[in-house]
């Protein structure tokens, strides 16, 4: 499964990379395939629009989002939550997919 990582990245430090990093790498060790939103080729100057364009566009090849703590006070999150909920897409917190994980990873 391709999960999307959103959250809160505008006027947050260093754009909140280390938590989208750290996210990425507690869900691929759980086994997820991970598109992660700071990976993208759009530089951190560049408009939000662009940036959001950019994100939906990777969020449309994912079959879920992990969503990050305070999400609640992003416009951008609650955009792609929203679509992700409208286009039917589940929608957890980190720690639910990584809950979600173990046991698949524990019967193999």
């Amino acid at each position: 499964m391709r999960l999307y990582l959103s959250g809160p990245m505008t006027g947050l430090p260093d754009w909140s990379y280390p938590a989208f990093n750290a996210a990425a790498v507690d869900l691929r060790a759980a086994g997820y395939d991970v598109t992660n939103p700071v990976d993208k080729d759009v530089p951190t100057s560049a408009p939000w629009l662009v940036h959001m364009r950019a994100d939906i566009k990777l969020m449309m090849d994912c079959d879920g989002l992990a969503i990050l703590p305070g999400w609640q006070a992003s416009r951008g999150a609650c955009a792609e939550i929203n679509l992700a909920h409208s286009l039917g897409l589940p929608v957890h917190g980190l720690v639910v997919w990584l809950a979600l994980a173990k046991p698949s990873k524990e019967i193999a």
